[in-house]
């Protein structure tokens, strides 16, 4: 499975750094994090590391395979 992450604002370097298995693409005022994602787990896993990290996902989906 693949899945997109929209979130508000710009990441840092270290921040962007704490999802090496996501793609960042900045587009102002977000940022879009996408990848894969191997399990229900992996992503809940994804979404505690947002809301640790003070992150606002704005908007989350799953891509076509």
């Amino acid at each position: 499975m693949r899945y997109e992450f929209r979130i508000t604002g710009r990441l840092s370097r270290p921040i962007a750094e704490a999802f090496p298995e996501l793609e960042e693409l900045p587009t102002p005022p977000q940022t879009l994090l996408f990848g894969p994602v191997t399990d229900e787990a992996h992503l809940y896993g994804l979404l505690l590391r947002f809301q640790d990290l003070g992150l606002h996902v704005v908007e989350m989906r799953r891509l076509p395979d």
